[in-house]
């Protein structure tokens, strides 16, 4: 086949087809819509797939899902893998050699967690199978672009290899579902709110959750399903009725989400696509069931990441996911709902701007925001509103944010809250002085709604 060309809507399944037959090692390039996708291939198996859209947000969610059952992926780890390897340009703490710099940098941080112990390679398997999935999912709704074939990386480390065929079934799968939501529901990424105001008799729609409704507040159906544990489906059919009704408006995804493609709205296209799959009426499960034991022929772990000590193959336990939602769990409906600020945030900055820009932000999707311009009184503050997280501007006058950092941290009140430097610093000299002095992680100056949002879902949910 060509290493280079454009391709129309049903090439990436065609193209990804012809690579599962070549015996020769390929990196499969795509762009399109300003999004690039890279498909790593050896022996016709993929050993690893990433688009250029948020990876380390994408591996943050489904290192959430696996932490709910490997105690060692602790808050402070996956934090610790997000400063140390996603791309900033001065700021990754790792060597950065030329080697290094090939890689992509969340597949190093996966490698980085096998070879500290953190994962099992078994477990790193999974993790790798689950991103795939979901990259590949968004690529088979490419409409056009252009795409190269490159030589491989021998040296990348393989954690598995995965059959090209088996992915693609279950990509079809999804999105066969996801399509009976069309037009109403085009994107996971699409952020729903309740109009609390709405009047619907209680007998016209389904119960939801108050876990559910607390979190309803800017978050994309994406980061919802995990924030509640869910399949991403499975939420937007919770919520599907209350679209249907106009109880729930999806407002469209923020940047960079935006760039990603849509799911197919075109019947006959769609139908294409999925033609040859296995019978259409299967239904996906109604909890979360990714991360269950996966068949041998699914997954072909690779042994060549360093060695660690790890429990025998026959006492060794596949990481799973329980059910979403407790059964007993109470419920509410559209008519007696009241959303509660869940969670207090205080953002101490000298600047008015950032102050009222943070609030505006935040106040909006329902957080409780305390708002401190004098940064000698913020501990005094801090200390009377006892908040769950920390915006702490780096550059203030009086005092500087590594100093009212490290007073906050000294307090056993605050020894786990999350602190949040707000700054336009992007050294690296900066961020090791921020880890000295406790800061959980590092907030850019300037930033949008959705980047402050990933912020609180990284340390709050």
């Amino acid at each position: 086949m060509n290493n280079s060309g454009t391709f129309t809507k049903l090439r990436p399944l065609s193209l990804l087809r012809q690579l599962s037959n070549c015996s020769d090692s390929t990196c499969l390039q795509v762009l399109s819509n300003s999004v690039s996708w890279s498909i790593y291939l050896e022996q016709g198996k993929i050993t690893y797939a990433t688009h250029s859209v948020e990876p380390f947000d994408r591996l943050e969610r489904h290192l959430r899902r696996l932490s709910q059952q490997i105690p060692l992926l602790t808050n402070e780890v996956r934090h610790q893998v997000r400063l140390m390897f996603e791309p900033d340009s001065h700021s990754q703490l790792i060597k950065d050699d030329t080697n290094s710099r090939s890689h992509p940098p969340e597949y190093q941080a996966i490698s980085w967690l096998v070879s500290q112990q953190h994962l099992h390679s078994t477990q790193a398997a999974v993790l790798v199978q689950e991103l795939v999935k979901e990259v590949i999912e968004s690529f088979l709704l490419i409409k056009e672009g252009t795409y190269e074939l490159t030589e491989s990386l021998d040296k990348m480390p393989k954690i598995c290899r995965l059959g090209v065929e088996k992915i693609l079934d279950y990509c079809q799968l999804r999105l066969q579902n996801w399509q009976a939501f069309i037009p109403k529901i085009s994107s996971a990424y699409q952020r729903p709110y309740l109009l609390i105001n709405s009047k619907f008799d209680d007998q016209d729609l389904p119960n939801l959750q108050p876990d559910l409704v607390n979190w309803m507040k800017g978050f994309s159906l994406c980061h919802l399903a995990v924030i509640l544990n869910q399949d991403e489906i499975q939420l937007a059919r919770n919520l599907y009725p209350y679209i249907l009704k106009g109880a729930i408006i999806l407002h469209e995804p923020d940047p960079p989400y935006d760039k990603l493609p849509r799911i197919f709205e075109e019947q006959s296209l769609f139908s294409k696509l999925i033609s040859g799959l296995v019978d259409t009426k299967q239904e996906l499960s109604n909890t979360v069931n990714s991360y269950q034991n996966i068949p041998e022929e699914k997954i072909v772990p690779v042994q060549r990441l360093p060695q660690i000590s790890t429990p025998s193959k026959e006492n060794f336990q596949e990481p799973t996911i329980s059910n979403n939602i407790n059964s007993a769990s109470p419920i509410v409906t559209a008519a007696t709902v009241t959303v509660k600020k869940v969670h207090k945030i205080v953002s101490v900055d000298d600047s008015p701007t950032i102050l009222k820009e943070i609030s505006y932000f935040l106040e909006n999707e329902n957080f409780s925001v305390v708002t401190i311009n004098d940064p000698v009184k913020a501990v005094l503050s801090i200390i009377r509103h006892k908040p769950d997280l920390i915006l702490l501007d780096l550059n203030m006058l009086g005092i500087d944010g590594y100093e009212l950092c490290r007073i906050i941290r000294n307090n056993s009140l605050f020894q786990n809250t999350p602190i949040i430097f707000v700054t336009g610093n992007k050294g690296i000299v900066d961020k090791v002085k921020a880890k000295l002095v406790g800061a959980s992680g590092y907030l850019t100056k300037p930033f949008t709604r959705a980047e402050l949002l990933k912020i609180v879902f990284m340390h709050l949910t």
